[in-house]
């Protein structure tokens, strides 16, 4: 997004043209983003052969999975009906790994039934998938590791607490329902949290998985999850693709020459590449406050962007509709029946009552975690590529609130 001649643009698109053609609140994203993020990584990684898969749960708008279809991109996906969007998309199914977690083996069987390679990540699912299809369907097993005790403080309790894969200390259990049912294991996984990486702790989770792997034969591939996150504060520090890509090239081909193969090197990023095209437009409906600071309230909350409620999460918010106003320090509030902050104490520019305010960020886990709480519609989302504007999702009406609600005469 870029100020000229004050006012904000996306590809020469003006966002306050957006906000009053299509009404707020509104999720814009921008397709310019999601392809300097792609080929970040595309050449970041080019030292070695590698599989970027798009991580569905980010964004699940089908026009965005079209989108990343086009680029040739595999998909990781964790439910069934995320795996059937995938296909309706246009992904081929030999392009699809469904990660589970916590699933009933009939949707692990329902995956299969579709074609798509699935990861394993508890023994009692590996035993059941064993029991069930031997060795006549591939799987991957996802990991649980330790790779950043006693660097992070933060980062051992996080994992500690994971409840996502198998813990590497029962590699032999593992190896022992291998053996018993004839496993076909096609790949290796492992499930990094963006909260704590940084490229020394990423080598290490690399070092460690390439070590696991030397003692099982025959992979296609090896998965190192996300965890490439983007700065959402002015001063947060990020991992730099390039020098990580370099980093992992050395580890990469190390394990090549010992290995006797070259399996895959998988990524599945999904915030990483599409948190920063996103942007959530808001109108404000009120301006108050007496003692503390003044309370700029919106049309929307966390019903539409969860993660300043769920995870304290930090969104730049600026003022498109007075971009060059003097700063103010404000709240910025929804507009829910609950404590909803958007922001605490942010510096924008000077609010007035309709004026558009727009949240930066809200690409990733913003409109696919949004909720009809306190029964109030999702936005309408649009995409900008090639200076086009594309109605991706009309916004909802009461009609789609009570379509599956039944009226019972008591």
């Amino acid at each position: 997004m870029q100020l000229k001649n004050a006012t904000y643009h996306i590809q020469d698109i003006s966002m306050e043209a957006l906000a009053e053609k299509y009404g707020t609140p509104l999720f814009v994203y921008n397709a310019f983003t999601i392809d300097r993020q792609i080929n970040r990584l595309q050449n970041a990684f080019d030292g070695f052969p590698h599989r970027i898969n798009y991580a569905a749960k980010s964004l699940t708008n089908i026009a965005v999975l079209k989108l990343m279809c086009s680029y040739g991109l595999g998909l990781d996906v964790v439910s069934v009906n995320e795996l059937q969007m995938g296909l309706d998309a246009g992904f081929d199914a030999d392009d699809i790994l469904f990660t589970s977690n916590s699933v009933s083996f009939e949707e692990i069987k329902e995956a299969i039934a579709r074609g798509v390679k699935v990861n394993i990540d508890s023994l009692s699912l590996l035993e059941t998938f064993g029991k069930e299809y031997g060795g006549s369907q591939p799987c991957s097993i996802r990991l649980k590791l330790d790779p950043l005790v006693g660097e992070h403080e933060a980062s051992t309790e996080w994992h500690n607490k994971s409840k996502f894969g198998i813990h590497y200390s029962r590699l032999d259990d593992i190896k022992a329902l291998i053996d018993t049912y004839n496993l076909d294991i096609v790949g290796l996984h492992v499930h990094n949290s963006s909260s704590f990486l940084d490229i020394p702790v990423y080598v290490k989770a690399a070092k460690r998985m390439f070590d696991i792997a030397r003692s099982f034969e025959g992979l296609d591939f090896i998965d190192f999850g996300g965890g490439i996150t983007v700065p959402f504060h002015p001063e947060d520090e990020t991992i730099d693709v390039n020098k990580l890509g370099k980093a992992l090239t050395t580890e990469v081909h190390s394990f090549y020459d010992d290995y006797g193969s070259r399996p895959e090197i998988w990524f599945e990023p999904g915030r990483f590449l599409v948190s920063e095209c996103g942007y959530l437009l808001c109108s404000v409906t009120v301006l108050k406050g007496d003692r503390d600071l003044p309370y700029a309230g919106t049309d929307t909350g966390f019903n539409h962007l969860l993660r300043p409620k769920l995870y304290g999460a930090y969104h730049d918010i600026c003022n498109i509709s007075n971009p060059e106003g003097e700063l103010q320090n404000y709240h910025i509030t929804g507009n829910m029946c609950e404590t909803d902050f958007l922001g605490r104490d942010r510096p924008v520019a000077r609010i007035r009552e309709g004026d558009i305010l727009c949240i930066k960020n809200a690409g990733a886990y913003g409109a696919c975690m949004a909720s009809n709480y306190n029964s109030r519609l999702r936005p309408a989302e649009v995409m900008i590529r090639e200076g086009k504007v594309q109605l991706i999702r009309e916004r909802e009406t009461y009609e789609d609130l009570v379509r599956n609600q039944l009226d019972v005469s008591w």
